[in-house]
């Protein structure tokens, strides 16, 4: 068994996986034993970048087995292993805003970028570590994942070179038809149920004393996905969370609408300067969770 375990969050992306896998490998080059594990099942997504570049998901953890671990995709102890508490976190890769306290020292490499992927390829390009073509497949997955294509208000002037490199590195000779493709795989609802549509890329927030789960789907349809909102709301409402925004994503458009479930209506038609109708708000342009979704709700709470 390796000595540390590198991870990302709950419910996990293809952002999640990439960079596990990735900053293991990474970390085992300049001298670690890691291992690459997952705080769930790849979603339909990942597991089509996984299955194109021939690479096994990593075993599944809801708490580690390790005394040390590194953290990926993630800072904050909601969104982490269980038992987090008592293990020492000996590194984090992240572009999240920071929630993080230790009690030791360590590694953090953090920045603003469009994925995590991003940052651990200028992290091989500095240590002049080659990256073997499958970790460069998922990691470009994974740009091409959190970016959507690089067309995301998240993606940044390092996002496209680093996709472009490890693009060539992996071999996709026309990485926009990959990722439209990979996008696609995300997309295909039809035999997800509905608990697994909210929770499959789900983080939780605290907000000004409230409690927020935040979703979010991918599709190339919202109405097909607003078709089921009944049975989407009654999983909303078997989670139990406070507050609940379920974001349903046109990844060809490039606009969202959102299903609302909580107390709280004025402070979200607020945020987001719009009207809630039955418990759905439209919001045109928005695409990242991140940028566009979380910011204005902490403004407001």
């Amino acid at each position: 068994m390796a000595n540390t375990l590198v991870f990302g969050h709950k419910n996990p992306d293809t952002d999640t996986i990439a960079s596990a896998i990735a900053a293991s490998y990474f970390l085992n080059q300049i001298g670690n034993d890691t291992e690459a594990v997952a705080q769930g099942e790849p979603n339909a997504e990942t597991q089509f970048a996984l299955d194109y570049f021939k690479v096994a998901a990593p075993r599944v953890i809801s708490s580690a087995d390790t005394e040390t671990v590194v953290l990926v995709d993630h800072n904050e102890a909601a969104q982490s292993v269980d038992n987090l508490a008592d293990v020492t976190v000996e590194g984090i890769y992240d572009h999240h805003k920071f929630a993080f306290t230790n009690a030791t020292p360590l590694y953090i490499t953090a920045k603003p970028w469009g994925s995590v992927a991003t940052i651990l390829y200028y992290e091989f390009k500095q240590a002049n570590i080659e990256i073997p073509s499958d970790v460069a497949g998922l990691m470009a997955s994974a740009i091409i994942s959190d970016t959507l294509l690089l067309k995301s208000p998240t993606t940044t002037t390092y996002d496209q070179p680093a996709l472009e490199a490890l693009a060539k590195i992996a071999g996709l000779t026309n990485y926009e038809a990959y990722g439209l493709d990979l996008l696609k795989a995300g997309t295909d609802l039809s035999s997800r149920s509905d608990k697994e549509l909210i929770d499959g890329d789900a983080k939780s927030f605290e907000m000004g004393g409230h409690q927020f789960r935040i979703g979010q789907v991918n599709t190339v349809d919202i109405d097909d996905v607003l078709a089921r909102q009944s049975g989407i709301e009654a999983a909303m409402v078997a989670e139990g969370y406070e507050d609940f925004l379920f974001v349903i994503t046109d990844i060809l458009n490039s606009n969202s609408k959102a299903i609302y479930l909580g107390d709280a209506n004025q402070a979200i038609e607020s945020a987001f300067n719009a009207t809630l109708t039955n418990h759905v708000i439209d919001l045109p342009g928005v695409v990242s969770r991140k940028k566009q979704v979380v910011p204005p709700l902490e403004n407001q709470f």
